[in-house]
């Protein structure tokens, strides 16, 4: 039925994808860089680069406001609005960052990455508090944001050390595990999301499109990046390379699962009649279209 059954929601577009997928790279990217800088790998790039990420990705949601020059109004709501957490974090999230990759100092990086996971944290609640999108509402949604969100920084860090002339040891010990780590931990989340959401917890229409991204994410952001991992296990000397493109693979799996899942997969809850209308008599039996 036209007007009852769900439909995507045009409220959050690309430009909402965007914050989340930036916003958790430069995250994931600045908790890396906090853990290699206290094994001796200067931060200087990989720190401006994730607070560059973070700041892009808030400049995307800034641009999405029908008044954009009201954005104050986003820091007034502490108590309610995970998006106003997101925006209070993200302002020492930027300073002390800087800080730490111009100081080069281990306390600042620990603190930085700290204020990186609860910015990431709110994020993912932000997503999840949205209960008129079931693909979003769902609590493993904010463990599937947050570990992709990791998973997007270690394989950015990944991609870029090897210009950074990162000590291969630094890559082989902390960089390869710690992401193969991430993937399995996302191949597990994603599919007991899936799952949870296939028990008739969203409209055929989400789950269709969620049915298409599996093989895409699986092959391309787990299987390929997994299998590039043990080869660099396996030929110690072309382990910067095999971890790079690995990386490259986790982080493009990432991008591709935010994507799809803020502007395809958002299907709202559409509406349910408790009773059919019918002509004179007893009307007919509930429906809901677009459920199964």
């Amino acid at each position: 039925m036209k007007g009852i059954a769900p439909w995507v929601q045009d409220h959050w577009d690309w430009r909402a994808a965007g914050n989340f997928i930036l916003g958790g790279t430069g995250t994931g990217l600045l908790f890396f860089a906090a853990l290699a800088l206290a094994e001796g790998v200067p931060m200087l790039v990989t720190g401006v680069l994730s607070v560059v990420l973070v700041s892009a990705g808030l400049s995307l949601v800034w641009t999405e406001l029908g008044r954009p020059w009201r954005f104050i109004n986003v820091f007034f709501h502490p108590h309610t609005s995970w998006m106003t957490r997101e925006s209070i974090v993200g302002m020492p999230l930027v300073v002390v960052a800087l800080a730490a990759a111009w100081f080069q100092r281990v306390d600042l990086a620990g603190l930085a990455a700290l204020l990186g996971l609860c910015f990431l944290y709110c994020q993912a609640r932000m997503l999840q508090a949205a209960k008129g999108i079931p693909a979003w509402r769902e609590p493993p949604a904010v463990l599937l944001m947050v570990i992709t969100g990791l998973t997007e920084g270690e394989g950015l860090f990944l991609l870029v050390a090897p210009a950074l002339e990162v000590r291969t040891g630094v890559i082989a010990h902390l960089g390869g595990p710690s992401l193969l780590v991430l993937i399995v931990l996302r191949m597990w989340v994603w599919a007991a999301y899936r799952q949870r959401l296939e028990d008739g917890r969203a409209p055929m229409a989400a789950l269709a499109v969620l049915r298409e991204m599996n093989p895409w994410l699986t092959a391309l952001g787990h299987v390929v990046p997994v299998l590039l991992i043990c080869m660099g296990f396996l030929f110690p000397q072309g382990a910067v390379l095999f971890f790079a493109l690995a990386g490259l693979c986790a982080l493009g799996g990432g991008w591709y699962l935010k994507f799809s899942l803020v502007t395809r997969a958002a299907y709202n809850q559409g509406f349910a009649l408790a009773h059919t209308p019918a002509r004179g008599g007893k009307s007919g039996p509930g429906t809901a279209p677009g459920w199964r």
